[in-house]
């Protein structure tokens, strides 16, 4: 197997940061792309515009808790990588609706893992000769590592401290990841991102609904007191960081991808203002439709990355800093109306 051309499943690749990663890899590389997609209301077609014209892209619609469908998946096309996306994410969601949460993020990330060490391997610590190269990227998030305080970072080697079922889901999913690794010798590499904002992100989330309020002229709703922060990452960097972690990482090894942009998301609301002032003027702030909501359960105060491990190791940097990004982002929502 050539590693200058991989025949990849993308795992919940009609989603927001799959979608971007697809998009990145049929510009960029050779790899032979598959992707596969429930199509729940995370998952939506129009993300994938223009990736058909590819003759190196196929879409499957199927269901990552399906074992049978799985396995006869994987034998028709021996793929020798597989990229992680698919879960379910909304961290409200998981408040209200726990069982989806355990369902796809835990036993689904289980049965796409053995489905994969049942092509590749002949057994613990036993590559099949044609799979000697074969990769599972796990992607996850920041949000295992539990809160920060005022200072400090999360590194790889920060302790676990779930405080969502969403959190709790996604820590669950790379510790069955890390036991495939230390078990079986399963060529595994998981990265842990930041929060990600960009093109084709879900309505639902923080930066499309403060777009969204702001140009409907409807309420523009901010948990608590606004000061939680996060650390936020364009998310065409996370591709980049995902596909050099894919290709250069260490086999079992974790690699934390942030943008090294914390902002508190008053500030987010506030910056996205102030470009809609500017870009989209109406004759009175935006501002002025910033509403305090009652805050969420458990919410999480500040998350921040130290991505030195990627940036060091393999050579990666965010590119994007939050105020060209957040441009950026707004300027395709804006250009695509339809899709808040």
């Amino acid at each position: 197997m050539s590693l200058n051309k991989r025949n990849v499943l993308v795992t919940g690749g009609a989603g927001f940061i799959g979608s971007n990663y697809v998009h990145y890899v049929l510009a960029h590389f050779q790899d032979e792309v598959t992707v596969l997609d429930k199509l729940t209301y995370a998952g939506d077609l129009q993300n994938l515009e223009g990736a058909e014209n590819h003759s190196n892209y196929r879409f499957v619609k199927g269901d990552i808790c399906d074992a049978e469908f799985l396995e006869a998946l994987f034998e028709k096309h021996q793929f020798d990588t597989v990229v992680h996306f698919a879960a379910e994410s909304h961290v409200d969601n998981s408040i209200s609706g726990p069982a989806a949460f355990i369902d796809t993020n835990i036993v689904g990330t289980f049965k796409l893992l053995h489905t994969a060490y049942s092509l590749w391997m002949n057994g613990p610590n036993r590559l099949k000769e044609n799979f000697k190269g074969a990769r599972f990227l796990h992607v996850s998030t920041d949000e295992v590592y539990g809160s920060l305080g005022e200072t400090g970072l999360f590194t790889e080697e920060t302790p676990y401290a779930p405080n969502s079922p969403y959190s709790a889901s996604k820590a669950s999913s790379d510790m069955i990841v890390r036991s495939y690794f230390h078990t079986y010798g399963m060529p595994v590499v998981t990265t842990n991102c930041s929060n990600n904002y960009g093109p084709h992100q879900h309505k639902e989330k923080l930066i499309p609904t403060i777009i969204r309020k702001a140009i409907q002229g409807e309420p523009i709703p901010i948990y608590g007191d606004g000061q939680n922060v996060r650390d936020w990452l364009y998310v065409e960097d996370h591709c980049v960081g995902i596909k050099l972690a894919l290709d250069q990482g260490n086999l079992g090894e974790t690699y934390n991808i942030g943008g090294r942009n914390e902002r508190k998301n008053l500030y987010i609301a506030h910056t996205i203002c102030d470009l809609l002032d500017e870009i989209r003027p109406k004759g009175t702030s935006y501002k002025e439709q910033i509403t305090f909501v009652t805050d969420r359960p458990g919410h999480d105060f500040r998350y921040a990355i130290d991505a030195s491990k990627l940036e060091e190791g393999l050579g990666w940097r965010a590119e994007e800093t939050f105020e060209t990004g957040i441009r950026k982002t707004i300027e395709w929502y804006l250009d695509r109306s339809n899709r808040l």
